[in-house]
């Protein structure tokens, strides 16, 4: 079994689907000769041609039409995003068309779209290539959204996705693109899309977070005293996401602290803690906690870490949770 990174795993489930189902394209900026910006599609229009891996224009709008009008048509294609901060141009294609065609046709056109997007900070980018903004796109009914933590899911939920009927948001934490390798089989494989990861068991208290934030919230466990015993969840799927496997850990514990990269306000994380509020209430022990981003725009590198949910604040909530 290979130890891959994020990128190859990636770029391997991408193949494999490709070779398995010709109506398997893709298209984006830079995304065939050059193997798009973090090459992650690199090699793949050699072994497919150009008409499968397509290079379009800079035109995120036009992009996203055609691939909503190519799935539409019968083919499953892949659009890659370069930056997350470039969905802002395709989001009326993608919210007002390809979300809504299943409902709009009364259930006669699906638009199965997987959207390829690198999101996320610390890799000293610029303004409009460090955001996260997965609560947006998963406030809109008829897309999903997933982002995987680690190179096994990112090729079982990439699969997932593609074979899915209706529109994915695929989102790349790229912090962690090249950040560590992990086993992956060469075999297919499908991580289900709504289903958490329970990554270690505990006790004491909850830690529910996703993408890259995954490993600071284990350096932050290492760091916390010993007779501790935290449960640690990688939601996977944004939307839709697991709430049985979260309501289960916290009606255990008792305790909450949820973490994302994203800005406090309205972040995926306000939801999450409305639902075990909901659903937990005669079981917390504690005010369940947020460690986010802050309510501003992501500052640039020399600052950048300051901005993210780093270990030390994530240790601080912890401690304060189960201290009250």
């Amino acid at each position: 079994m290979a130890e891959l990174t994020l990128v190859q795993a990636i770029n391997l489930g991408l193949e494999q689907e490709m070779r398995a189902d010709e109506r398997v394209v893709l298209l984006g900026e830079d995304v065939g000769l050059n193997g798009g910006v973090f090459r992650v599609t690199e090699g793949l229009q050699e072994k497919f041609g150009e008409d499968r891996v397509v290079d379009t224009p800079l035109a995120e709008s036009g992009v996203m039409g055609s691939a909503i009008g190519l799935a539409i048509a019968g083919m499953r294609p892949i659009p890659e995003i370069q930056f997350e901060g470039f969905l802002g141009p395709a989001y009326d294609q993608l919210v007002n068309h390809g979300g809504r065609y299943r409902t709009r046709s009364r259930g006669a056109v699906t638009v199965p779209l997987t959207v390829r997007v690198p999101v996320g900070g610390g890799i000293h980018a610029p303004e409009l290539h460090s955001d996260s903004p997965e609560a947006i796109y998963a406030h809109h009914p008829g897309i999903k959204v997933v982002m995987p933590s680690n190179p096994y899911d990112a090729k079982g939920l990439l699969i997932s996705a593609i074979r899915d009927p209706d529109p994915v948001i695929y989102f790349e934490p790229k912090r962690i693109y090249r950040a560590f390798r992990e086993e992956v089989p060469e075999d297919v494989y499908t991580v289900p899309i709504g289903q958490a990861r329970v990554v270690e068991t505990g006790n004491d208290l909850t830690i529910v977070t996703w993408g890259a934030t995954v490993y600071q919230a284990l350096e932050a466990m290492d760091k916390l005293p010993d007779h501790l015993s935290v449960e640690l969840i990688d939601l996977r799927s944004i939307y839709p996401y697991d709430l049985d496997t979260i309501v289960e850990s916290v009606n255990k514990t008792g305790r909450c602290v949820i973490v994302h990269e994203a800005p406090r306000t309205c972040g995926f994380g306000a939801e999450i803690a409305t639902a075990i509020q909901e659903h937990c209430f005669l079981r917390l022990e504690a005010p369940v906690q947020r460690v986010t981003g802050f309510d501003t725009i992501m500052p640039y590198y020399k600052l950048e870490l300051d901005y993210l949910p780093e270990t030390p604040r994530i240790v601080d909530a912890v401690m304060a949770c189960t201290a009250y």
